[in-house]
């Protein structure tokens, strides 16, 4: 993601003339400024809502946002027609894998275009003929690019039902059937129709319906309905929010934005609407401009790949993203480290990224995307959200960004068909960048909508509250229905990392669609993980410690520790042994897995044992003893451990016929008949961590 000031002094006078044109408006287009949440049976009319920029700086109303995705810098192998028949024929397969040449390798995948890498392509042709380069350069790198069905697979989507049949009702709404997509993009795409028709054919996805929109059309338009399947409507945006009949100028970069965020926004909800809204330029003004269009057009989600670096100013457009009945999701951005708006905005999901690993079998690997955006916000509050109960929040200084995450990465990209302008064929690419991630969150989102529309609830909105305060802030629900990604960095800094819970790359992490979408319907299935109470144990250094842990569990459960002391076990019935503790602190963790969900819940017990070399040796008390032969005599020894250790008494010199019982840390002598004579016990006391003490005992016994 990456932003530039216009060095013309023309080109600067034309935005600053129009942003100053436009964003003295209360509001634009719309009939109708309600608030409330729409109904599950028919969804609220749209909102307008006014943009108040006045307070934006000259350098951020200047500002020029490009796209933000990643291309692979090679031209793929068109993929196979496996999946033309059998739409989840790939899904089992391994992903495409294709060889870099070292001058392949060398191009920068930020913005990079099928036209740039042709030219590439002829430039290392014609060094090769020229003798400049005499053998085929060997690859030096591999990019792995995935096909719909296996991102479909790796992140549990809801499988497709077979070409050529008609869906149910509970699978049109697993496709986001009766729901809005808004692509928020900048310039003109003239082949977005096509490319979008031969990426279905290629996948075996439902075909999409070019439906025009009139620039007359009464705002907002009537909703989606279930039945007509994916609609594609391209519009063009004025920076006033209202629609013109004319199409903005092609550029390759853009276009390749546009074309990468339908296609994938479809993959992920194929029976959904889709509109393309196009904004005239890439000013922040004329973008802001296509979002209240968005707005004004009714309830939907609003996809988002583009930005601009935070700053003093994005609380003055913030109320873009108030809309009834909208959810709003932007890129994090492609440069590493950073915060930008939209995705900064506490009303909006930011999307981070991430690189993907999956075989066609078994479980996703990933981690943090090096070039995702992301980090902490020097300008907006924490919001309430991102509440310190979340694993891995803490207490955030202020708004963190991301929220979630999507594959990302160029090399382990997915695919994307393009019709450079000019041309009527497509050329594969393997796309990345979190705009790349965006678009299927987004249509993650409709989905979502749609199975609540038919569950007979209302539409998320901003879902921020329900992935936080619902999933993320309970194990069970939070391991089942996000992958947590805890390795990767973006950069230098101390948020750079991912880690364990919330991190800055990627948020919660990556969905595990099917459970997350039942998590979002509001189901309580997914919420059975066991529970381990946190705990507090003491023990003393050298004596065993014995303990059990208590845990809920809907079934039966298999324990493991982290973080335990060496020789401390814990049992198959939780409990947990240490035979010989060594002094000190210790957080244990302990995992309980549950044998039938697979679900597993964590609980911290401290172990705090005491040193042995603060305890004082055991304190023996006993007096001597006199009395007279043959009648009975009674005494006492008592013995106590300062340090409450368990202690061993050993008593020599004992005369025959005594009798010892012991109660508590009292020992009772009894002597029935006593025979005359001295006598002398011995008596030594050694407690459980070493330390001793000796005494005697005189017994004088005289004659009758």
């Amino acid at each position: 993601m990456r932003n530039h000031h216009q060095t013309q002094a023309r080109r600067t006078a034309e935005i600053l003339a129009t942003l100053f044109a436009t964003l003295a408006l209360s509001g634009c287009g719309g009939s109708n400024s309600g608030t409330d949440t729409p109904s599950a049976s028919a969804q609220a009319e749209g909102v307008t809502v006014p943009l108040d920029a006045s307070g934006l700086p000259d350098a951020q109303a200047s500002l020029v946002i490009e796209p933000t995705y990643h291309l692979a810098p090679v031209l793929l192998d068109a993929p196979d027609d496996r999946d033309v028949q059998d739409n989840s024929a790939s899904a089992l397969a391994a992903p495409h894998a294709q060889g870099l040449s070292a001058s392949q390798s060398a191009l920068n995948t930020r913005g990079l275009t099928v036209q740039a890498i042709e030219s590439a392509q002829r430039a290392q042709a014609l060094s090769t003929a020229s003798g400049e380069a005499a053998t085929p350069q060997a690859s030096t790198s591999t990019v792995t690019t995935y096909t719909p069905a296996q991102i479909r697979a790796a992140y549990k989507l809801p499988a497709l039902p077979a070409a050529g049949t008609t869906p149910t009702a509970t699978q049109a709404a697993q496709l986001g059937a009766g729901q809005t997509i808004y692509i928020v993009d900048a310039k003109h795409d003239p082949n977005v129709a096509a490319e979008l028709s031969t990426f279905n054919q290629k996948f075996g996805l439902p075909t999409c319906t070019s439906k025009t929109i009139a620039t007359s059309a009464k705002l907002p338009l009537a909703s989606a309905t279930t039945s007509e399947g994916c609609t594609l409507s391209v519009v063009y945006s004025t920076a006033s929010g209202t629609m013109s009949s004319t199409a903005p100028l092609y550029d390759s970069g853009w276009a390749t934005e546009i074309t990468l965020d339908v296609q994938w926004a479809h993959a992920t909800a194929p029976l959904a609407r889709i509109i393309l809204i196009e904004a005239p330029d890439a000013s922040l003004n004329s973008l802001l401009g296509a979002i209240a269009l968005a707005n004004s057009m009714g309830p939907g989600v609003v996809s988002m790949s583009f930005g601009a670096n935070e700053g003093s100013w994005i609380s003055s457009v913030d109320s873009a993203f108030s809309g009834s009945g909208m959810s709003y999701l932007a890129a994090t951005g492609d440069s590493g480290a950073a915060v930008y708006w939209p995705a900064v905005s506490s009303k909006v999901v930011a999307v981070g990224g991430t690189s993907l690993s999956y075989a066609g079998s078994g479980t996703r690997t990933e981690t943090g995307w090096s070039g995702t955006g992301g980090g902490i916000s020097q300008y907006l509050a924490t919001p309430s959200y991102q509440a310190s109960g979340v694993p891995g929040v803490g207490s955030l200084a202020r708004r963190g960004v991301a929220d979630v995450a999507f594959n990302a990465n160029p090399s382990t990209g997915q695919f994307v068909a393009v019709i450079p302008s000019g041309s009527t064929t497509a050329s594969w690419v393997s796309a990345g960048g979190t705009s790349l991630a965006t678009p299927q969150w987004a249509g993650l989102t409709a989905v979502a909508n749609a199975m609540r529309v038919q569950a007979g609830k209302a539409v998320l909105g901003a879902p921020h509250a329900q992935i936080y305060g619902q999933i993320g802030a309970v194990p069970g629900t939070y391991a089942s229905a996000f992958a947590d990604i805890t390795s990767g960095t973006n950069g230098v800094c101390a948020n750079c990392t991912a880690k364990v819970g919330y991190d800055a790359l990627t948020g919660l992490g990556t969905p595990n669609a099917t459970s997350l979408l039942s998590a979002l319907l509001g189901s309580t299935a997914v919420s059975t993980a066991p529970v381990v109470a946190s705990a507090t144990v003491s023990g003393k250094a050298g004596v065993a410690l014995t303990f059990t842990v208590s845990t809920t569990a809907a079934n039966p459960v298999s324990y493991a520790l982290s973080g335990a002391p060496s020789g401390m076990t814990i049992a198959s019935n939780g409990t947990i042994s240490w035979a010989k503790p060594v002094a000190g602190s210790y957080a244990v963790t302990v995992t309980a897995k549950d044998s039938k969900t697979a679900l597993s819940g964590q609980g911290i017990v401290t172990v705090v044992i005491a040193s042995a070399s603060t305890s004082q040796a055991p304190v023996i008390k006993a007096s001597a003893l006199s009395g007279i032969a043959g009648k009975a005599l009674t005494g006492s020894i008592s013995v106590s451990d300062p340090g409450g250790y368990a202690m061993a008494v050993t008593i020599t010199g004992l005369p025959s016929g005594i009798l010892l019982s012991v109660s508590g840390q009292t020992i009772t002598l009894n002597w029935a008949k006593p025979v005359k004579g001295s006598y002398t016990l011995n008596i030594s006391v050694k407690d459980a961590v070493g330390l001793t003490a000796q005494t005697s005992v005189p017994i004088t016994i005289a004659a009758q």
